[in-house]
């Protein structure tokens, strides 16, 4: 991939020499795919993914700035460099003001956006704002045509976990009940339950 991204300008010249485009679908978090191609924007989100996968944060990140100089604007960029930033949350919560200010004004368009409305809503429960969580996690969960299955459960496990940082374990145990029910091989559903 290293030398890929050193001779980037002949990504795809074979392909489309013979008018053909192949994409893969690539996982950009744990609970979303995108499709990518062989060209620039394909291959750093790749290299973001093996970077990450392979504990090289600070070599993720120089990628991601990449294409958030190419692609400013581009809502799936905008979750995988999400995501990235979510992972060292802990250790700095300035990220965790940074996601929320990145993820204001979103709608609820796509299976990416709400993607970043999980995000949005783990980093307002991590600060302690539990109510602005539970309304953007409940209003991520309304829409559920075109969504992955693990995204829905990745928001309603988020939202469980709110109601036991809110002290409501009988709403908590609710939620993790109907998951369990939907999607018993979730996470750790089955300990939380007492299985």
């Amino acid at each position: 991939m290293e030398r890929a991204l050193d001779k980037r300008e002949q990504l795809g010249k074979t392909f489309a020499k013979y008018g053909f485009t192949p994409t893969i679908s690539l996982p950009i978090t744990d609970e979303v795919k995108v499709d990518v191609g062989p060209d620039q924007t394909g291959l750093l989100l790749m290299a973001v993914e093996a970077y990450q996968e392979a504990s090289r944060r600070n070599d993720a990140m120089k990628c991601m700035n990449e294409l958030r100089i190419l692609w400013p604007d581009d809502i799936s960029i905008k979750l995988s460099y999400v995501e990235l930033m979510m992972e060292a949350a802990e250790e700095d919560k300035g990220i965790l003001h940074e996601v929320i200010e990145l993820t204001s004004g979103l709608e609820n368009d796509s299976f990416v956006h709400t993607g970043l409305l999980l995000y949005k809503g783990r980093a307002l429960r991590l600060l302690g704002l539990h109510e602005g969580a539970k309304e953007v996690l409940s209003a991520a969960l309304r829409r559920k045509k075109d969504r992955p299955k693990t995204l829905l459960s990745a928001i309603r496990y988020e939202r469980a976990l709110l109601y036991e940082d809110m002290d409501q374990p009988r709403k908590a145990r609710s939620e993790f009940e109907k998951l369990y029910a939907d999607d018993p091989g979730f996470k750790d559903l089955a300990t939380r339950l007492g299985l």
